[in-house]
């Protein structure tokens, strides 16, 4: 059986219609004869979604006790057993309730899938994992519920169900989407114009990076070379000159005319490194337009005008940007430039704008060696000369007359000017040429390759000899050149690989990539297996359709005994191995980096887990077996014959035993809610609620005279979970009590300031040094000499645990004048004053 396909309505905010659609798709699907069951579905009482279950089959919810409520989740166990073919199931990013089969609902839905179930399920673009810290900027609101990313990517189908911001805000004033009391609430708060704007263009430009995903991979699949302009990709050419500023402004400028639109910098090294860009500009140019969000991307090709069409339609590109060439007038003898090549072969669906600057025509400096044999174009200047040159020399002086010796110096001067552009070998051939036509047309006798005079023998001689002389050292001096801009490009490339470890870019994929990008590759796979005969693994890949073997790879470059990097797209000359060697090592090292820190962090957990286990050991030994012998004295004291105890003895010694069980209870609650820090079962169920309906419950397990309760009416509402509240302030008393002097209150009060609500609990006790104030939060930290029977240490370990989870802080201040003050703040919620107007009238209107 194969895996069922995953659909998934994705929506801007609650009340978009996810849940109406997929229930729509469901009547379709039924209709045309499929089986499609309800495996889970919240209407959230809303009439019209409501009635689209109507007719729909519905697999029993699975009710699980927690804190004294029942809850209702999925039963997986159900909907396996009744196999469906489409199952649907609502909020992939529901966090289930504690007890169930799973901790995640999309780890439910991933069981369906692997079953061959189909799923068709919905989900908020707040809850994608890798969106929280925006949207928290956004709406101010941590999502708590999140899904990983991948998740939602790996679905077969996602479908966006869009609706405007005033739309979604009427049916919430219609009362469509809550109950009529949380809609001005709602109105103000989650459902501001600007919230709802900000998330529908979250969720606009992540769907359409999904299908610029499924674009790329049906490109690269089907070899489609053209350019298709889906949207608005400007790619800026640079060269590491000072106009490079200028470029990538413009073009962000041209991108934020076209929605969606994208900036990708890209510089094209020659193999051979010979550049004039400035490495420090460079990086100036890279920091700002990834400021400007924008990539930078290094490539190396040593035609630049083809290599830079080819990134461009490689990426789908539809603008190119290009600065006004920096040479001055005559540098145009030696081509049209790099602007006017890319406009001439750009072709009719890629657009070359050419912006003028302030270098323009200010030159670029002396023109340098482009490669090892020079180049081509100066290879052919430098046979022309070598060849041309003498046959225009011998008819140019076969009109003027000016003495053997003349005529040799000139000859030398074209032999030379042939050395510096092509070579030994144009030289060599221009002084043997040159020697003949000095021999045939000016040395006695003329006419014939004889020498009468034995002095002028002796002067080809040496003419021949200047010649190769000076067209040696000419090569000799391109050679070095040559060498070292190699090196000088390999530097670069190293000192650029250095710096992103430096920059804790870490992530394999990415310098793969880095990999892919720098050679022009097509792909790059890191591979690894565990021994000479074992099947190769692929640890990593950059690129469609990454080598699976050594062997089946363009380039192999081996890494170790067992790991190797493959290239696939071109074969690499021997020169550039040494820098692939680099790269290779380096993605060895991250990662194993990678799998050290993964091992470490399993370790920490490890050791954690182990701290916990001794400590609780520890309490168990003797905090929790205090109490229970206390508890089996009293109680074998009370069944004893032998002793005729008074009622006081009597009420003495229950009175002990309520004691223990009071200590019993509360030394195993907090246990149990450590236990659930520890390990994330920790779910808050947030409200608004006033904290005057709170706090006073947390004072019951204090003497009632120990503690001053000041909480004004006045205070906001606060979105808390109100147990884990509760718990935490109950904490945080009794801690204070226990060393307050006895003579002293604690006070608990509250406050407002901005969007927070803080609620203090001030002692008068002896007080806890700044450099304490943080450990005495760890679980099983006593501060002080406190004897053994004040508890494990770990009170206020789930105090701030319990504050964290419900989106809160707790820290610790010194009281003025002596003390300690725990301070606990929480989220407020905002109150709309005319709504409180319209309130009191209503009640003055109702009375």
């Amino acid at each position: 059986m194969g895996r069922g396909k995953l659909r998934i309505y994705l929506g801007a905010a609650p009340g978009v219609g996810k849940t109406y659609a997929m229930l729509s798709e469901a009547h379709r699907r039924i209709e045309r004869g499929t089986d499609c069951v309800v495996a889970f579905v919240e209407h959230h009482h809303r009439p019209r979604t409501e009635v689209m279950l109507h007719g729909l089959e519905q697999v029993p919810r699975k009710e699980l006790e927690y804190r004294g409520a029942v809850f209702g989740e999925m039963d997986v166990d159900a909907v396996l057993r009744r196999a469906p073919a489409v199952a649907l199931v609502d909020e992939l990013a529901h966090t289930n309730v504690p007890g169930s089969r799973n901790a995640k609902r999309w780890q439910d839905v991933e069981e369906l899938l692997a079953a061959g179930i189909d799923v068709v399920s919905t989900v908020n673009i707040q809850h994608l994992e890798s969106l929280g810290d925006v949207v928290e900027s956004i709406t101010g609101v941590r999502q708590r519920e999140t899904v990983p990313d991948e998740v939602v990517r790996r679905a077969d189908q996602i479908e966006l169900v869009d609706m405007s911001p005033p739309a979604l805000r009427r049916r919430m004033a219609h009362g469509n989407i809550y109950k009529p009391d949380k809609v001005d609430a709602a109105l103000s708060n989650y459902f501001r114009p600007g919230n709802l704007t900000a998330l529908r263009e979250l969720a606009l430009l992540w769907v359409a990076d999904r299908v610029d995903e499924y674009l790329t991979e049906y490109r690269s699949e089907h070899q489609v070379s053209k350019i298709w302009g889906s949207r608005e990709r400007i790619v800026v050419g640079l060269t590491g000159g000072p106009e490079g500023r200028t470029l990538i402004r413009r073009a962000a400028r041209l991108a934020e005319k076209g929605a969606g639109g994208e900036v990708m910098a890209v510089y094209i090294a020659r193999s051979d490194g010979l550049t004039s860009a400035s490495p420090k500009e460079l990086a100036v140019q890279r920091t700002l337009v990834e400021d400007l969000g924008g990539t930078f991307h290094h490539v190396v090709g040593d035609d630049i005008p083809a290599s830079l069409l080819d990134f461009a339609r490689g990426v789908n590109a539809t603008q190119i940007v290009l600065g006004s060439s920096r040479r001055k007038t005559w540098q145009y003898v030696f081509g049209p430039g790099v602007g006017t090549t890319v406009a001439r072969e750009s072709g009719p669906d890629l657009d070359v704008h050419i912006v003028t600057h302030e270098e323009v025509a200010k030159g670029r400096g002396l023109p340098v060696a482009r490669g090892a044999r020079l180049g081509r174009a100066r290879i052919i200047w430098g046979w022309a000369v070598g060849i041309g040159g003498p046959v225009v020399m011998a008819l140019l002086l076969n009109t003027i007359d000016l003495g053997l010796a003349n005529d040799m110096l000139l000859f030398l001067a074209v032999t030379v000017a042939a050395a510096l552009l092509g070579g030994l070998l144009p030289a060599l051939a221009s002084a043997a040429f040159g020697s003949l036509l000095l021999n045939y047309f000016y040395t006695p006798p003329l006419h014939r390759l004889t020498v009468a005079d034995p002095k002028n023998i002796v002067a080809i001689v040496i003419f021949v000899g200047v010649a190769v002389s000076v067209a040696s050292v000419v090569d000799l001096a391109a050679r070095r050149t040559h060498q070292a801009a190699r090196l000088r490009a390999e530097s670069e490339i190293l000192s650029f690989l250095a710096g992103s470890v430096l920059r804790g870019e870490t992530s394999l994929e990415a310098l793969l990539e880095r990999v892919r990008e720098t050679f022009g590759m097509e792909s790059v796979a890191l591979l690894e297996r565990a021994g000479d005969v074992e099947p190769w693994t692929c640890a990593g890949s950059a690129g469609p359709a990454p080598a699976t073997r050594p062997e089946d790879a363009d380039v192999d470059m081996p890494v170790g005994d067992h790991m190797a990097l493959a290239l696939s797209g071109r074969v690499l000359p021997a020169s550039d191995r040494r820098v692939l060697a680099a790269f290779a090592a380096q993605a060895v090292v991250v990662l194993d980096r990678q799998r050290l820190q993964f091992e470490a962090d399993q370790a920490k957990e490890l050791a954690e887990g182990n701290r916990i286990r001794t400590a609780l050991l520890a309490a168990v030994s003797h905090d929790l077996r205090t109490p229970l012998a206390a508890i089996k004295a009293a109680v074998s004291s009370l069944r004893s014959d032998d002793v005729a105890w008074s009622e006081e003895d009597q009420a003495e010694l229950l009175e002990g035993i309520e004691d223990g069980a009071d200590r019993l209870d509360h030394l195993v609650g907090n246990l149990l809610d450590m236990s659930r820090l520890q390990t994330g079962t920790v779910t808050p169920l947030i409200r608004e609620i006033d904290l005057d309906e709170v706090v006073p419950m947390a004072l019951g397990g204090v003497p009632e005279d120990s503690v001053t309760l000041e909480i004004p009416e006045s205070l906001p509402m606060v979105a808390v979970d109100a147990g884990l509240l509760e718990r935490a302030v109950a904490n945080l008393v009794e801690n204070a009590v226990k060393y307050s002097p006895v003579d002293e209150r604690v006070l608990v009060a509250a406050s407002a300031m901005a969007d927070r609500v803080e609620v203090r609990v001030v002692d008068r006790g002896p007080g806890v040094p700044d450099e304490a104030k943080d450990r005495i939060f760890a679980p099983f930290q006593r501060y002080g000499d406190a004897p053994r029977g004040t508890g494990v240490g770990l009170g206020l370990a789930v105090a701030r645990g319990f504050a964290e989870a419900m989106g809160g802080t707790l820290n610790a201040e010194d009281t003025p004048g002596g003390g300690l003050t725990m301070v606990l703040t929480v989220r407020a919620v905002e109150r709309r004053p005319d709504l409180a107007a319209r309130t009191a009238v209503a009640e003055r209107q109702a009375s």
